[in-house]
């Protein structure tokens, strides 16, 4: 049985249609999506993200997913696509548990 994630913006999303939806935005936004070779793909060594990329990446993920901005530290410690699953699940998780 799959795990489900409540979200504010709509019905309860399975994680796995959360890690789906997200992987999908990376890839779209990658400079150069070929690269992608499994969860543990690295952005910038991989899929080629510069700065100018992470952080309309990291826009791209608060408008999807309605979340709050994201950090410095944080972002710098985000380095894999598994990664960015994880953080964006880990921030609705956290915000429905404030509700």
């Amino acid at each position: 049985m799959s795990e489900q994630t409540p979200t504010l913006a709509g019905p309860t999303m399975s994680d796995e249609h959360i890690r789906t939806k997200v992987k999908a935005i990376v890839l779209d936004l990658a400079p150069s999506p070929e690269g992608l070779d499994g969860t543990e793909t690295a952005l910038v060594q991989d899929l080629g993200f510069h700065s100018l990329a992470l952080m309309e990446l990291a826009f791209a993920l608060e408008d999807e997913f309605d979340l709050d901005p994201i950090d410095e530290k944080t972002a710098r410690s985000i380095t894999t696509l598994h990664a960015v699953q994880e953080h964006v699940l880990h921030r609705i998780r956290e915000r429905a548990a404030e509700s």
